[in-house]
């Protein structure tokens, strides 16, 4: 946790001062369900395919759809760079949703670091994002014309720890916690430097070597573009995930 503390210590005050400045706040109920895969495909190569179906009142409507394929590269056990695109499509939600359903496109790069302290796994994941959203004008007689994209940066800091909750070593059940925070900056940064924090706990068990599944909550704190609404989004997790190889041995 070394090189985990002088990062939050940065991070922790663009949140309150969010929280200070946003006006009105606003619940949701969301569900997410979500597969992560990391597929092994040659030496140290892996191809990563992700998608989640986000949905507003646990299933009932779209909160989002998002596809998120990409390419790793092992560098060993511990260390891992990612390269991708992000494909997003987000519809109107909540109380005080958009004005206009919105698509985005993004490129990423990533690196992901291991280690262990004890028996609890812990992982920092950090990604730089390039990020294409779609706006929207009004045009006279209630038309709608979607031809701009408006460009803007944003940094993602992860960390997650996997707890066994038993002291026998083959036992699948462990316990996943993680936090992770969104900064936007320059160029389009917006009203906020914040851009979202979520907040995750979730039981986990382990199928076999290679997939395991978790099932949880996760708080999303998002502040919307407009900077004067922020949403506090009560999440159920459901997520898959996959090491399973696409390569023979």
């Amino acid at each position: 946790m070394r090189f985990t503390a002088p990062l939050l210590s940065l991070l922790i005050p663009f949140t309150v001062l969010a929280q200070d400045t946003l006006r009105q706040s606003t619940h949701n109920n969301n569900g997410w369900y979500m597969y992560f895969g990391d597929h092994a495909v040659k030496g140290k190569w892996r191809l990563h395919l992700e998608g989640q179906w986000r949905r507003h009142d646990l299933a009932a409507r779209w909160q989002q759809l998002l596809l998120r394929p990409g390419v790793n590269y092992e560098l060993n056990p511990n260390v891992m760079l990612t390269g991708g695109y992000a494909y997003i499509d987000t519809h109107r939600y909540g109380a005080f949703p958009v004005r206009h359903p919105f698509q985005e496109h993004r490129l990423f790069q990533q690196l992901i670091l291991r280690h262990k302290a004890g028996k609890v796994d812990f992982q920092h994941r950090y990604r730089l994002e390039q990020r294409w959203l779609e706006e929207s004008l009004d045009l006279p007689g209630g038309a709608v014309e979607r031809q701009r994209w408006r460009y803007q940066n944003r940094f993602r800091y992860f960390v997650k720890a996997s707890i066994p909750l038993s002291r026998d070593p083959a036992s699948p059940w462990y316990l996943g916690l993680y936090d992770e925070i969104f900064v936007g900056f320059a160029p389009n940064a917006g009203a906020s430097l914040f851009d979202q924090n979520r907040a995750y706990a979730a039981l986990g068990y382990k199928l076999n070597r290679t997939t395991r599944v978790e099932f949880g909550y996760l708080q999303q704190t998002l502040a919307q573009r407009n900077g004067r609404i922020i949403e506090y989004n009560h999440t159920l997790a459901l997520s898959i995930f996959s090491g399973l190889p696409f390569r023979r041995k």
